[in-house]
């Protein structure tokens, strides 16, 4: 069973149709909104600040969410994937955002709508991912603009999470 579990009297919020893995941990001062999904051995601990995520966004197995104490929250929009083994800490993610598996957003970031951060990726502290461009890299810097088919890609992952969800919600076969 998962660990959903208040810090200091305060419950972590979640909205309609959300999964939440097994494995996974929410504490504290965490709201989620609509289908999102935490898969497995993700964290988000809003223990020292807080952690507000928007609808169908998913933070998948292995990722961190967690914010900076006194300092900094974090803020991810709606239709986010936040991919495999990525720490997100203390920063802004806007609406229709895909950070890659092993990414690192620092505190103080703000990755604007329609952006993606590369695999491996480390955006440094109070940087600026502007929208419709890919960043990478050592620290991340922009390569290259979005193709229209990219950024209807971050919305078809977006949906397929909650699909993938639906396998384990409801043990039905339904195919991506």
């Amino acid at each position: 069973m998962a660990y959903i579990l208040p810090v200091k009297g305060v419950h972590p919020v979640l909205g309609n149709d959300c999964f939440v893995a097994p494995n996974a941990t929410i504490v504290g001062d965490v709201v989620l909104g609509n289908q999102c999904t935490v898969w497995f051995n993700a964290v988000v601990r809003g223990d020292v600040n807080q952690i507000r995520i928007g609808d169908k966004t998913n933070i998948q197995d292995g990722a961190v969410i967690h914010c900076t104490y006194h300092k900094t929250a974090t803020h991810i929009g709606n239709n986010v994937s936040i991919g495999h083994n990525a720490i997100v800490h203390g920063c802004t993610i806007e609406d229709n955002v895909l950070i890659g598996m092993g990414a690192i957003v620092m505190d103080n970031a703000v990755v604007q709508e329609h952006c993606i951060v590369a695999a491996g990726a480390v955006v440094l502290e109070k940087s600026i991912c502007e929208s419709g461009y890919i960043y990478a890299g050592v620290p991340a810097k922009k390569v290259k603009a979005l193709t229209p088919e990219q950024i209807s890609g971050m919305a078809q992952t977006a949906d397929n999470y909650v699909l993938y969800a639906s396998w384990f919600q409801h043990g039905t076969d339904k195919q991506a």
